[in-house]
């Protein structure tokens, strides 16, 4: 039964509009005043339908008006932007543009300027929690390629303090320590030296090279390095650490390309390879020159993602050490707030 009020017309102009813009109830909300399973179903169905009708209409009639303007040299319509929860973010406070000169001021004399102005080039100690497994060995010699500029040295039982005092001694400009809990590497630390700061960050999803599927093998050359999306404060200063681990001249002949891609605070980390090439262009809607040119990845290995849990002043001090930020479980409010 249908309660009274609700209408199964297709013409019932109390609807939404199919075209799933958002205005008024969803199709849904619309349907679940009805207590019959059986009618409401149906009546679920029916609008459903009307809706993608309508929205392959207006798709086409995009097309369309967008062949034209095409075929007569005319700029062709903007491209709807979907909604997403990137582009909808709650709005935060410490978001900087590129060009902030306040910003740009404090970065000059922070704890990564000497490295930006080449004053101080990269010399990155690696090394591993106390006891290291197979796993943990193939993947260090998979990140020494990715760090061209990095050394390993084995723990040796060493606490943590004592290393980070020995490597500032040696003139060593960070400190990246990997951490793995029953043969899975679930942890890294970076201590930039000699004055820090130390980000501690959880790492997940890790597929090492020889996983992937048509693999290559890194070369000797410096990488190019893509930091994507820092866009506040908190992730500027990440992204600068990230930047400290790598020279700030690369060989672009290697065509080597080391990614920090942030994504509603996840940092997915790649590594790849890439080649231009010419092709034929088979489309049939342009009438421009035969051959394009198109790029081509081969991913390198390995690929893991990051999440920051805290950053701490000066460098690994897990007792009297202050942090300028840890991340809480009260702090994930809303699915549209993000720190980076």
């Amino acid at each position: 039964m249908i309660r009274k009020g609700s209408r199964e017309d297709d013409d019932d102009t109390s609807m939404p509009g199919p075209s799933g813009k958002g205005e008024g109830p969803s199709i849904g909300q619309q349907t679940s005043i009805i207590k019959n399973k059986q009618s409401r179903g149906e009546l679920y169905a029916k609008l459903k339908h009307k809706q993608k009708k309508t929205k392959k209409a207006e798709r086409k009639k995009r097309q369309k008006e967008s062949e034209q303007a095409e075929k007569e040299g005319l700029e062709p319509p903007p491209k709807r932007i979907p909604k997403t929860i990137e582009n909808t973010r709650e709005k935060d406070e410490t978001m900087v543009a590129d060009d902030d000169d306040e910003v740009l001021a404090d970065e000059e004399e922070d704890e990564f300027a000497a490295h930006f102005q080449n004053e101080r080039p990269p010399n990155v100690l690696i090394t591993t929690c106390y006891k290291p497994s197979k796993v943990m060995y193939t993947f260090l010699s998979e990140m020494l390629e990715v760090f061209p500029c990095a050394q390993y040295y084995k723990r040796a039982g060493f606490p943590l303090k004592k290393i980070v005092k020995f490597a500032a001694n040696r003139e060593y400009t960070d400190l990246v320590v990997f951490n793995e809990d029953r043969k899975e590497i679930n942890a890294m630390l970076v201590v930039h030296l000699p004055d820090g700061p130390t980000a501690r960050f959880r790492l997940s999803n890790l597929r090492l090279g020889k996983d992937i599927k048509g693999h290559g093998r890194a070369t000797e050359h410096k990488p190019e390095l893509i930091l994507n999306n820092f866009n506040t404060r908190l992730g500027r200063r990440v992204g600068r650490m990230f930047a400290s681990l790598f020279c700030q001249d690369p060989n672009f002949k290697g065509r080597r390309a080391v990614t920090f891609h942030n994504q509603r605070d996840f940092i997915f980390f790649r590594h790849h390879r890439y080649i231009f090439e010419e092709k034929e262009n088979k489309s049939k809607m342009r009438e421009g020159p035969k051959k394009v040119v198109q790029a081509r990845l081969q991913e390198l290995g390995p690929r893991f993602t990051l999440k920051l849990e805290a950053i701490q002043r000066g460098t690994f001090d897990s007792r009297q050490g202050e942090f300028e930020w840890v991340h809480k479980k009260d702090m994930d409010t809303s699915r549209r707030r993000f720190f980076l």
